[in-house]
This record gives C-alpha cells, sequence and structure tokens, in this order.
C-alpha cells in the first residue's frame, strides 16, 4: 500500500488496484503533502525502484532514425543518403556515421529500434511520450508528464524541486504549446523550468542563420536565483514572511509562473537561500577538461547540468532540446523552403548542434555519471515523440514518421550491450515487436519503483491511473 503519513486530507489518494482487491471492504484515506514534505515521507518508494535519479533526453520534434541509431547501408540512396555506417564495438552493430563516440561505447547503451506508434502528428505524438497517455486535440494539456508523476508520488529531494526541465523552452507549434504541464495533478507538479518563459515562445518564426555556430556559452542559472538589487539573501532567510520576500525578488523575473505555478514556492525558497544549490545550477564549477567533454555547445551545456543536478540530489531532470530560438526546429527537417538554414539531411546531420552535437553531449553524460559514481543509480532514456520517414522527400528532408523510430536507455541495472527490436530494410516499420511511447513510459516508472496500475486523484478527487496502458520493456534490467 503506498501513503503518506497524513490522514486528515482525503482530497487525494494514492490507492493500488490490487490494494482494493486485497482489503475488500477497509477504507483507505491517505494525502498528498506538499512538496517540502513529501521528500521526508517516501522511503518505501524510493527504494522500491532500481533507478534513484532520472535523466530523460527529450529530443522533441522527431530525431532522424536512420541518419543516427539505425542506419540502412544497403538501401537505395533515396533511403541512406549520403552518409555511411560505421561499426560499433559490439559485433554486428552499426550507427551512422554522425554518432562516432556513441558507437565505441554501444556496449553501454540499449538501443531499442522499434520504437512506434500511429501518429504523425507533433502535438498528440508529443504528449503521448511525454505522458505516456494517448490523447486528442482536447487533451493537449490535460495529462501530467512522466515527471510530474514522479515528482507527485516521490516529491523533491535535497531541496531540489520533484521534476525540473532544463531549460524547458520548447514550444511546438505555432501556434507555441507548452506541453510540460502537470496535467489534472495541477500546475504544482508542472516542471521548475531552468530557462522560463522563452522570450520568443514560437521558434518556427524569424530569421535563422544559414549556418548558425555550434558553441554556445548558454546561461541556465534559473532567474530565480539571481539575487535581486536591495534584497540580501540573508534578510530573505531571516524574515518571517518569505512570501513577501519572495514576490519582491521575483519581480523581474518569472512572476507570473510562479504565481500560477503555487506549488513551487517552497522550493523557490530553498532555491533563494540554499547556497549548495545555486553552485549545483552553475556549471562553470566544471573543469574545462570536462566541459570540453560533453562540447561546448547547448545540448553539451544542458546534459553537464543535468548530470550536476542528479549529483545534488535531484530526482527527475528533463533535458529539453528541441525547438530553440537560434536553430528553428531542430528535428523537424523537412528543408522547407522558409527554413534556409536547414541543407540536406545527410549535411544536417553532421553538423555539431545536430545529431553529432548530441552523440558528443551523450557520451559525455554517460561518462561523466560513470566517473561521478552515478550511473549505477541513474537511468539515463532518450526520447522523442517518432523517427523520420525512410524516403528522403524531393527538398532533402525527412517527414514525421510514427511508425518507427529509434530510442536508447542505460543506467540504473540496465542490461547494455544489447539492440531490442529490429526495423525492416528501409527502417520504415518494425519487424518485431513494435514499442508505443505508452511501454515506454511504463518502462521509466518501473525503473523508479512506481507501479502503473496505482491511482491517485486529480484535482476533481477522481482515482486516475498513473498509467492507462502499457508494458514494460522486457529485457532491458
Amino acid at each position: 500500500m503506498k501513503h503518506s503519513n497524513d490522514n486528515s486530507r482525503p482530497d487525494r489518494q494514492i490507492v493500488n488496484r490490487r490494494d482494493l482487491l486485497q482489503v475488500g471492504a477497509l477504507s483507505l484515506s491517505t494525502s498528498v503533502l506538499p512538496q517540502s514534505v513529501l521528500g521526508a515521507n517516501r522511503s518505501v518508494a524510493e527504494t522500491a525502484g532500481r533507478a534513484r535519479s532520472v535523466i530523460f533526453l527529450w529530443m522533441g520534434g522527431g530525431f532522424t532514425h536512420i541518419d543516427s541509431f539505425d542506419p540502412k547501408p544497403e538501401a537505395p540512396e533515396e533511403i541512406r543518403g549520403e552518409l555511411t555506417a560505421i561499426s560499433t564495438n559490439l559485433p554486428g552493430v552499426q550507427f551512422c556515421e554522425t554518432m562516432p563516440h556513441l558507437a565505441k561505447m554501444a556496449d553501454q547503451l540499449a538501443v531499442v529500434r522499434s520504437f512506434s506508434h500511429d501518429s504523425n502528428d507533433h502535438l498528440l505524438s508529443q504528449v503521448y511520450t511525454l505522458s505516456g497517455r494517448k490523447v486528442g486535440r482536447t487533451q493537449l494539456f490535460s495529462e501530467p508528464n512522466i515527471g510530474a508523476i514522479v515528482s507527485y508520488l516521490h516529491g523533491s529531494r535535497n531541496g531540489l524541486p520533484g521534476y525540473i526541465a532544463v531549460p524547458g523552452i520548447t514550444r511546438p507549434g505555432p501556434p507555441p504549446h507548452n506541453l510540460f504541464v502537470g496535467g489534472w495533478l495541477g500546475n504544482q507538479y508542472a516542471p521548475f523550468a531552468v530557462g522560463g518563459q522563452p522570450d520568443q515562445p514560437d521558434f518556427t518564426v524569424g530569421e535563422k542563420a544559414a549556418n548558425p555556430p555550434v558553441d554556445f556559452d548558454e546561461d541556465l542559472t534559473p532567474k530565480v536565483l539571481r539575487q535581486q538589487d536591495g534584497l540580501p539573501l540573508g534578510r530573505l532567510s531571516g524574515r518571517a514572511s518569505l512570501r513577501q520576500d519572495l514576490e519582491q525578488s521575483l519581480q523581474t523575473a518569472e512572476r507570473q509562473k510562479y504565481r500560477d505555478v503555487e506549488g513551487h514556492y517552497q522550493n523557490a525558497i530553498e532555491l533563494l537561500t540554499s547556497n549548495r544549490i545555486r553552485e549545483a545550477f552553475d556549471i562553470n564549477k566544471e573543469s574545462d577538461a570536462i566541459r570540453d567533454s560533453y562540447g561546448r555547445t547547448k545540448i553539451g551545456g544542458r546534459c553537464l547540468l543535468a548530470s550536476r543536478l542528479v549529483e545534488a540530489g535531484a530526482r527527475f531532470v528533463m533535458v529539453d532540446y528541441g525547438y530553440d530560438p537560434d536553430y528553428g526546429n531542430l528535428w523537424d527537417n523537412h528543408n522547407a523552403l522558409s527554413q534556409k538554414n536547414f541543407p540536406h539531411i545527410s549535411k544536417m546531420s553532421k553538423r555539431g548542434y545536430h545529431v553529432a552535437g548530441c552523440d558528443k553531449a551523450f557520451a559525455g553524460l554517460i561518462q561523466d555519471l560513470k566517473t561521478r559514481g552515478l550511473l549505477d543509480s541513474t537511468l539515463v532514456v532518450f526520447l522523442t515523440e517518432f523517427g523520420r520517414t525512410p524516403k528522403i522527400n524531393a527538398r532533402g528532408g525527412r517527414d514525421h514518421w510514427g511508425a518507427c523510430g529509434s530510442v536508447f536507455f542505460t543506467g540504473a541495472a540496465t542490461q547494455v550491450g544489447q539492440v531490442i527490436g529490429q526495423s525492416d530494410q528501409h527502417a520504415a516499420y518494425p519487424i518485431t515487436r513494435g514499442y508505443t511511447p505508452a511501454d515506454l513510459a511504463a518502462t521509466i516508472y518501473d525503473y523508479i519503483g512506481i507501479d502503473p496500475e496505482t491511482r491517485i486523484r486529480d484535482l476533481q478527487n477522481r482515482p486516475m491511473p498513473v498509467l492507462d496502458h502499457g508494458e514494460k520493456i522486457e529485457g532491458l534490467v
């Protein structure tokens, strides 16, 4: 039975369906405490899973699988493109030439090449992958992200929010949609977004450089951590009226966000007053060698920050890299005439901010977690909403393709050094069992010790399952 320590509020219950069958008419009354309290009351849930933390590598927009994890060197050029396949350190397994770093450490990955579902729509597919719940157009914001469920059930830890997005600015569109939500759990379970609200939310518009720079010294310090003039932190922590001081400190930052996301209040106080937490967000504390190992790119810096946050105790960190003010729609590579910074997909994939940059950043992350002694307790999962079309279109790009794609898992007792699932000769359809976003969600919950059949109460006091369908991927652990 999953429960907290306070029976005084029966409005928000956590009940497992099997528990109800076992106890019969026994009345279960449980509650959800504020996040600042939750962390002290989750010892049973926290020890149940193999992963102490999760790093969720979210590439929103549709990451090309043929030009990365599932090349088809024997296919015609209109399928394989201009790129070649290279051998990995796993016998008989090849990656695309865009991924030399991960190819050298493929024995530390479990690659799933049969990620598959039935939608080619960005919004529907992204919500499905972020939540594990299949939705219609009227439900784009109603279903909680996987990270929101984890935050709700497991709470915050070490003063860090239970769900952090680095930077949390991806907005698919047009018009832009914020799909990083708490859904029916409430806005307080939306992620703490390091980048806050984007200054230019619709990244599909505006001029982009034809060949934008690869290296970026991106400032990932949350605005709430930037001390406001005239308000010393000692005064903030020493005053009884912390709420008033917090409001003052946020006047030039994210007041609207904190007005909407009421539940982040206690976390914001922790963030403002803890030097340890403030330092965790500062990647400049790392050596040049560490930073270079990730790449001095946006994706490299974001992965490095995720590693530092996990080391500081963060429970669920989403690395968000998809729709960008400098690069536009990174992965949505149709090569439309309006997208002048998108060359042929084979050339695009080799750019240091595209597939090649992710290859270096992901390899750096895995090695760094291993060096810090964190990989055995941290699940790293790479996800995107779908793959890209096997056939390159007339403009040299690939279009949406929900039928087949590739993802990977590593860390936290994953059986690495394997490829799960297989696609056909054109990487168009799985020829083995296909795994849906719901299956991936069930797998993540299994890692972190959450039973998908657990029932929790929504804002209207209705019992909702953590996951309404999906089965964990067998053979991963």
